[in-house]
């Protein structure tokens, strides 16, 4: 007989531990201490509560109702993981966790919550709620009912060299100490584990696909930094480089350190870091100071090194997802998801540069295309039929740059559905034009998002995500703060910065299409004005499925940029390729005749 399914004990034994604690409920978020978009297993308390294992997310719990919510990334896969007797299954945008504990929980309410796992900013929309009073928790109430939870990660950190980082760490720490002088400000607290990698030049293995240390940092205006991490992850050659102006603690010796910042003006993001500094340092005697984590836009602005890194990263990325493809097309009919995730990495893991994925490869035939974030497993595992789409989503570390590209593919043999074609299309001229776009310096990425969905709009079809994400340099595939979206943003784009350029359409149980190429942003070139302009440069190399393409709705311009697209490809990566993979791309790259 299978064993019961845990998921309505674990609730069952959190809604007793809040008995005990004289509490009415508790938010659970999915972020760990250091609020990273990706965590150890050792903090993935959402799922383990509630099942669902998106990587964006949080629940509240009450005595007698609860909630999961997330965005349209994952709706379809939230509705799948959660046991909807146990939980409502809710779309955060449409119906925000603060919203839904606002007209659920009973006035006079104690809701509970880890100060040490949640931000300012996500702790903000509740403290409007009236009669109802937010208690923090002095444990994780989680953890205590986690009897088998995984330990912490023990991964050693190694030194990202000059090579690949292209610019001294005390270059990076000066910068940023003459903005907190700047700022009028001591220091500031950093719990963005890519901001301390950056910043150091170090990076690790504490989270799968993410080449960070898990640590905490509070850099000085004077260019030192104490770091908070486990001595025994800093071997001796790390030590060394990180040199004497970088004082490593015990992270039990933290609170410590924070109540002796007295008097002292304190940066603390009210976004990046847990608003349990904010309390400590207050409660200390500091003034805490609530500004943005110093290093997000240096980080995001990408050195000359960085950026030829970069585009060797793309180069040797586009042989391996090119040599998939050919094998896709040439010999995979049939294969599984799975088979086809682990066939990509095989041709990835080929080259002495590879460090691993950069995030879970999303490997979608058919419906499971339709969930944005699929995570194939062996239980939904699905045999890629004949005549339908699949979608691959997939990207690579290397320690120069770091990789993320979705491509739609027809499987064939016959003819797609002009319908298809024609959806397929326009989400690739929503590509297609904003990767051309030019645009004026301190331009949004709101302001662009709209180029992506034109062509969807024009027939009544949408997607309901974001258009483009940060991604960092041997650092996490997802970085801020710029971003491509509808949702309103202060940041504009900067020469360096690396986004994503990602238009998709969805249609839930039949198919989902995504293209998906990252793009530098870079000065302008022939521009006839004093005015400073900005364009894209697209890194990702690997051709567009033209059977998807109806010619005559993609019209001459885009015809003519998607023929100079694959005119590049084809002299960039066939000259790597074994001759039947040369023969394929070369096909694969033909020239489209726009009608």
């Amino acid at each position: 007989m299978a064993p019961a399914h845990p998921f309505p004990h674990r609730l069952a034994a959190l809604r007793a531990a809040l008995t005990e604690n004289g509490l009415d409920g508790l938010l659970v978020p999915h972020s760990d201490e250091y609020l990273g978009e990706y965590t150890p297993a050792c903090a993935e308390r959402l799922a383990w509560l509630t099942g669902f294992t998106g990587s964006a997310g949080s629940a509240v719990v009450l005595a007698t109702k609860a909630a999961v919510f997330s965005d349209g990334r994952y709706t379809t896969q939230m509705a799948q993981e959660v046991d909807s007797v146990l939980w409502s299954c809710l779309h955060s945008l449409n119906t925000p966790p603060a919203t839904w504990l606002a007209t659920t929980a009973t006035p006079g309410s104690r809701i509970g919550y880890d100060p040490r796992v949640m931000s300012q900013s996500a702790l903000r929309p509740f403290l409007s709620i009236p009669d109802i009073t937010l208690v923090p928790t002095d444990h994780n109430l989680i953890d205590s009912l986690w009897a088998d939870r995984p330990t912490l990660p023990t991964a050693p950190a190694f030194i990202h060299p000059l090579d690949y980082a292209g610019e001294e760490s005390a270059t990076k720490r000066a910068t940023i100490a003459a903005e907190l002088k700047t700022l009028g400000q001591s220091a500031a607290i950093l719990s963005d584990s890519a901001s301390i990698a950056w910043l150091l030049n170090i990076r690790g293995a504490d989270i799968p696909c993410t080449p960070v240390v898990l640590a905490f940092a509070m850099v000085h205006a004077d260019a030192t930094v104490d770091v908070f991490v486990s001595q025994a992850k800093i071997p001796a050659d790390v030590k060394t480089w990180l040199g004497p102006d970088i004082r490593l603690h015990e992270p039990e010796h933290m609170q410590a350190v924070l109540r002796r910042m007295s008097g002292a003006r304190i940066g603390v993001d009210p976004a990046s870091n847990a608003v349990w500094f904010t309390q400590v340092l207050e409660n200390a005697g500091a003034t805490v100071c609530p500004t943005p984590d110093p290093c997000l836009l240096p980080k995001a602005r990408k050195n000359a090194t960085e950026q030829a890194g970069m585009r060797a990263a793309h180069l040797r990325d586009g042989v391996a997802v090119c040599r998939f493809l050919h094998w896709l097309d040439t010999q995979g009919q049939g294969c599984t998801e799975l088979e086809a995730a682990d066939r990509l990495e095989a041709f990835r893991a080929e080259h002495a540069l590879y460090r691993g994925a950069s995030f879970p490869t999303i490997s979608g035939s058919g419906p499971n295309g339709a969930i944005i974030h699929y995570r194939v497993t062996p239980q939904s595992d699905r045999r890629l039929g004949e005549n339908e789409v699949y979608l691959c989503d997939s990207g690579g570390q290397y320690p120069d740059g770091t990789t993320d590209i979705t491509r739609t593919i027809w499987t064939g043999p016959g003819t797609p559905p002009d319908a298809l074609r024609a959806t397929f299309t326009r989400v690739l001229k929503g590509n297609l034009t904003l990767g051309h776009a030019r645009f004026p310096a301190g331009t949004t990425g709101t302001a662009l998002d709209a180029l992506a969905r034109y062509a969807l709009w024009q027939d009544g079809l949408e997607y309901d995500h974001g258009t483009g994400h940060g991604v960092g340099s041997f650092l996490s595939v997802h970085e801020g703060p710029a971003r491509i979206a509808k949702a309103p943003s202060a940041i504009a784009l900067e020469a360096g910065m690396v986004l994503s350029n990602e238009p998709g359409f969805y249609l839930p149980g039949a198919y989902g299409i995504r293209l998906e190429t990252l793009v530098l942003v870079r000065p302008a070139q022939r521009v006839q004005t004093e005015r400073v302009f900005l364009e894209f440069e697209t890194l990702t190399l690997a051709p567009f499925d033209t059977r998807l393409i109806d010619p005559a709705l993609l019209g001459a311009e885009d015809t003519s940029r998607l023929n100079a697209y694959h005119a590049q490809i084809l002299g960039q990566i066939a000259p790597f390729l074994p001759q039947d993979a040369q023969n394929w791309l070369e096909n694969a790259c033909a020239p489209l005749n726009c009608p």
